[in-house]
C-alpha cells in the first residue's frame, strides 16, 4: 500500500504533519521530494537590498540631519 504524506525534516528525523495508519517500528521505504513551497523559497537578501526595495523618500539632507529629524520637537500649538 502506498501512502503520500507531508512531513518536515528537523535535521535528524522526518516528522509527519498528520497521523499515520502504521504500526510502531514498522520498516517503510521513503521517497523524498521537496514540495513546491521549498523549491520556490526566495533567496536571502541583505539588509541593504531590503532597504533599497522599500523606496523610502525623504528630504535631501536626511542622512546628514537624521538626529534632527528624529528628535526635533514639533510645534503642536
Amino acid at each position: 500500500m502506498a501512502t503520500k504524506l507531508n512531513a518536515v525534516y528537523d535535521g535528524k528525523v522526518f516528522k509527519p504533519e498528520g497521523p499515520l495508519d502504521l504500526k510502531a517500528n514498522i520498516r517503510v521505504r521513503l521517497t523524498i521530494e521537496a514540495t513546491e513551497i521549498e523549491k520556490s523559497k526566495p533567496k536571502k537578501r541583505s539588509f541593504l537590498q531590503t532597504a533599497l526595495s522599500l523606496k523610502i523618500s525623504g528630504p535631501p539632507d536626511w542622512s546628514a540631519r537624521l538626529e534632527d529629524y528624529l528628535y526635533e520637537e514639533r510645534n503642536t500649538a
